[in-house]
């Protein structure tokens, strides 16, 4: 059997591979809404429920990444992970190249919360997912604000990614919206980047689950030592402009080290 017709077989392997775990994921969400949300939303203690709906979902996303290597379909590398477990508030900042961003960084964190977007919460397979964990919704800058807060208050680690989408790509960033900072700001906790890449594109914003690369994709994680929040400003900076500085100076921090990693190719 000649190489173009292995590698043929490979890629309709990982194409069969990709929509059963996409399946998956998605009969699996339904059930989490239909069992697990009733259940987190008559538990007459919300801080416990909240705790126990957060590791159901770290170690199903554990599973997910964990099937997703076993088929053939990706391959993982992560630096800094222990990071990631380490106890105590931060808010995660991450660039988000693919749609498995999420996934792989909620596998990698314990004890996290996400901001999601609003349109996830009318979805059929996030709707009770969302809610039972508690995430934070985008719709209203003011309650993003408020209720990321709330939830570093408590101990978790606010996941963010600032750019409200998934990136552009050609080595570029949507610029970063500024929540995230006000954050970390209002709870007085460090911001920790991380850096994604994904080596060949899968799951981009311009592709469908069913493109897949001619070879498993390479899914890169960076966890980078996090930032101090004096870096970028001073104790007496009013509120706004310290949020605009942090977030400029996050973005700018995040980029250089895109590049510095290789996940970003250095202009000649």
């Amino acid at each position: 059997m000649n190489a173009s017709v292995m590698a043929r077989i490979d890629r309709s392997w990982r194409l069969a591979a990709t929509g059963a775990a996409f399946m998956v994921f998605g009969a699996c969400g339904v059930l989490f809404s239909v069992v697990v949300f009733p259940f987190a939303w008559l538990w007459p203690h919300r801080a416990s429920s909240q705790r126990v709906v957060a590791t159901v979902i770290h170690w199903f996303f554990r599973a997910l990444v964990a099937l997703l290597e076993a088929l053939g379909v990706m391959k993982l590398e992560v630096s800094g992970a222990e990071a990631l477990s380490a106890r105590g508030p931060a808010v995660v900042v991450a660039n988000h190249p693919t749609y498995l961003d999420v996934v792989l960084l909620l596998a990698l964190t314990p004890r996290a919360c996400c901001v999601v977007k609003n349109a996830h919460w009318g979805n059929p397979c996030f709707w009770g997912i969302v809610r039972a964990a508690r995430y934070v919704s985008n719709a209203d800058p003011s309650e993003l604000i408020e209720a990321g807060a709330r939830q570093l208050a408590a101990g978790y680690t606010m996941i963010v990614f600032p750019e409200g989408t998934r990136s552009p790509g050609g080595d570029r960033l949507h610029p970063f919206s500024r929540g995230f900072a006000h954050m970390a700001l209002r709870a007085g906790v460090p911001v920790r980047p991380v850096l994604i890449d994904c080596d060949p594109p899968a799951f981009t914003k311009h592709m469908r689950w069913y493109h897949v690369p001619r070879r498993p994709f390479r899914m890169r994680v960076a966890v980078l030592e996090p930032l101090a929040l004096e870096r970028f400003t001073a104790a007496d900076t009013p509120p706004a402009a310290a949020a605009r500085v942090l977030a400029q100076g996050v973005q700018a921090h995040i980029t250089e080290h895109l590049f510095a990693y290789g996940f970003f190719k250095t202009r000649n």
